[in-house]
């Protein structure tokens, strides 16, 4: 190849790279979609988890829902107050005051107190073992299958299986609702990180079937809400339930509770 040749080809290559990179430049700039820089701003104070426990399917999702007005201000579960309070200062807003929530599982039924009716073996998945006869090897089919699909799911390590139930370290968690919906048997639910009494049962069952199943297990008697004052807990298909806005935390449906239902 002559050396004609040669420089004609690299004048050829030069000349279409170059073509294409003004060209990409140019429609990058003409296409480009503008971003409000508070999206980007909030995106930056965000602790970037992506753990979707704010209902968005990242960080930046929540950033572009709050700047357009669809989410709150302290939509961010893990974030908490602190990174509330930073993205009212961005959007010029008062975040206000934002209560700390924790995860909290509505069973006691440990492996002393619960009763079993069969032995499974299998896969630790408690969606699998809800599919088992009875819905588990658990007498108490409202009880935690114990099987660990909510500690898969908690991307903070806030959630362990203890002696055959699942409890939450308060400190760790950071209510992002990952456990919540992983667990088939709906026995977790967010909870004021300050409540100090909470019922630890599901179940719906009447009292003599309770009893049969578990021996902490809520048997509808009402005890507890004859004894609370501030009319802060109500007995409810069978299983009594608290109601954190009215509870002043007295502790005498605990004293009350002839199960210990209530931690």
């Amino acid at each position: 190849m002559s050396v004609t040749g040669i420089i004609i080809a690299a004048v050829i290559v030069g000349g279409t790279g170059l073509f294409i990179g003004v060209f990409l430049g140019v429609a990058g700039k003409k296409f480009a979609v503008e971003v409000d820089e508070r999206e980007e701003a909030i995106l930056g104070v965000l602790p970037g988890n992506n753990c979707g426990g704010c209902g968005y399917a990242g960080c930046s999702g929540l950033a572009a829902a709050i700047v357009k007005g669809e989410a709150e201000i302290g939509g961010c579960p893990v974030g908490g107050a602190p990174v509330a309070e930073k993205i009212g200062a961005i959007m010029g807003v008062e975040a206000g005051a934002q209560a700390r929530q924790v995860a909290f599982v509505k069973c006691a039924g440990t492996c002393d107190k619960a009763g079993k009716d069969y032995e499974y073996y299998g896969l630790n998945d408690c969606v699998v073992v809800n599919m088992m006869q009875a819905g588990g090897p658990k007498s108490c089919n409202y009880g935690c299958l114990g099987e660990g699909s909510c500690v898969k799911a908690c991307p903070f390590d806030a959630i362990h299986v203890v002696d055959g139930v699942a409890v939450v370290d308060k400190e760790e968690c950071k209510a992002c609702g990952k456990c919540i919906a992983a667990c088939p048997k709906k026995l977790i639910e967010l909870v004021p990180y300050d409540q100090k009494h909470l019922v630890a049962c599901s179940s719906h069952d009447k009292g003599k079937d309770v009893m049969k199943a578990c021996s902490v297990g809520c048997i509808g008697c009402k005890m507890c809400e004859k004894v609370c004052e501030s009319d802060a807990i109500k007995v409810e298909g069978n299983v009594a339930h608290i109601d954190p806005e009215k509870c002043t935390n007295c502790g005498k449906c605990a004293e009350k509770c002839p199960k210990k239902a209530i931690l």
